[in-house]
């Protein structure tokens, strides 16, 4: 790629464009409000690429309107997605590699969200542990939080940590830049929020919440372990004075910064993990919910010993998702495919649910892939006229000598139990 170097008045240089440009194109993504892909950008790097280098370091670099993407949640209602375009989120990625590298050394080794050598599995692990040593949890939930953010207080956060006027600035014309709703038309921000979807949102809410949460509480109770990956918090208590105390002192500093406690999903929950110890009033809660697991008394083995612990497992409302995720495929009506194809179009998805779900307590995957036998089922039928008239279970069992001939046909075959 050529580009012809000019004196400029923002210190960024071609080199970080183009290193951000190959970070956007890893992680893939749909266009932006212009329809421009990361095929044709990367066609035809010195129409696009160059003229993004020349305008930021320049300072005449203004974003396009953000595209809003409706995407359903578990619970029916819908969580707004916001779709810069490519070259924004290139622009952006210059920014938040740069904002990264200033803020990651001062952040709490507790915030495990959108950080490098840092994964949801970290935390898990971490929250399984302090739960064992902690008899009482609260688990924190902020409403809309990256709707509300507010942008005078979040550029304070961001001052906190620099005064290099070109991220200053660009980050301010981020947060004004308008939304581009699915009718087209537009509307600004109105002095709060941070679209999700944006490269450099992770970044920004975790600034804001290092200064809002993870500093106070170091603050006010250094001695109180907890987990946050992005808004998603766990604190761990001693007792429950100690968690009713800390909850409204929580809820007044978010309050303070403009944020709000979700009133219905916030709770305080007791990690029952010994059978003797019992608290002497009757409890509410005893199970929570944390980045896609259940944390619960379960029965598991210690050194040789059957006890009850405090431990997660992949949780119902993930199991639903995805058993959702698998109706809308709709792959049991694919019978223009031999099962080996459907095996390879799964393959992916299956790796990733293995990944991610089977890290603590695997077993519990069973339920979900029973529903994926269910649908296997079905296509059997389906597929071959001399099961129709035949009872289902007689399918299943044509499944079940499959997977005994061909164990490593579908992904999660090759595990123990997990063949029909």
């Amino acid at each position: 790629m050529i580009f012809n170097e000019q004196p400029k008045s923002q210190p960024i240089s071609r080199l970080q464009v183009n290193e951000a440009f190959k970070r956007v194109k890893a992680n893939k993504g749909a266009p932006g409000i212009d329809g421009v892909s990361i095929e044709e950008v990367a066609k035809n790097p010195r129409k696009y690429l160059y003229p993004i280098w020349n305008r930021m370091a320049s300072g005449s670099y203004q974003p396009k309107a953000v595209r809003q993407v409706l995407i359903p949640k578990g619970d029916g209602k819908t969580r707004p997605l916001g779709i810069p375009t490519i070259v924004d989120r290139v622009a952006q990625q210059v920014i938040a590699t740069e904002l990264e590298q200033i803020v990651e050394k001062h952040f709490s080794p507790s915030s495990f969200g959108y950080r490098p050598n840092k994964s949801a599995h970290d935390a898990l692990e971490q929250c399984r542990i302090n739960c064992m040593k902690y008899s009482w949890v609260i688990d924190l939930d902020i409403k809309g939080f990256f709707d509300n953010i507010d942008h005078e207080l979040l550029l304070k956060a961001v001052q906190f940590y620099t005064h290099k006027k070109h991220i200053l600035m660009y980050v301010k014309r981020w947060l004004n830049a308008p939304v581009q709703l699915a009718n087209g038309t537009q509307i600004l921000p109105q002095g709060k929020g941070t679209p999700q979807g944006g490269v450099i949102s992770p970044v920004l809410a975790n600034i804001f919440m290092d200064i809002v949460f993870d500093k106070w509480i170091a603050q006010i109770s250094p001695e109180t372990p907890f987990e946050r990956y992005a808004d998603d918090i766990v604190i761990h208590c001693k007792n429950i004075k100690e968690a009713l105390r800390l909850l409204e002192n929580i809820k007044a500093r978010l309050t303070e910064c403009k944020l709000e406690l979700n009133q219905e999903k916030s709770k305080i929950v007791y990690c029952r993990n010994n059978q003797k110890r019992q608290p002497p009033f009757k409890v509410k809660y005893q199970k929570f919910d944390f980045l896609g697991y259940t944390f619960k008394p379960r029965i598991i083995k210690e050194r040789g010993k059957i006890k009850l612990g405090f431990s997660p497992a992949m949780s119902q409302k993930s199991r639903s998702r995805i058993a959702r995720e698998l109706q809308e495929m709709n792959f049991h009506r694919w019978v223009h495919f031999p099962i080996s194809k459907i095996a390879e179009l799964l393959k992916l998805k299956l790796r990733g649910w293995i990944n991610y779900y089977g890290k603590f307590r695997m077993s519990e995957m069973r339920k979900l892939f029973r529903v994926l036998h269910n649908r296997l089922t079905k296509w059997v039928r389906n597929k071959f006229r001399r099961f129709r008239k035949k009872p289902w279970y007689v399918g299943y069992k044509y499944l079940q000598k499959l997977s005994k001939d061909f164990p490593n046909l579908f992904e999660h075959w090759q595990y123990e139990g997990f063949r029909p």
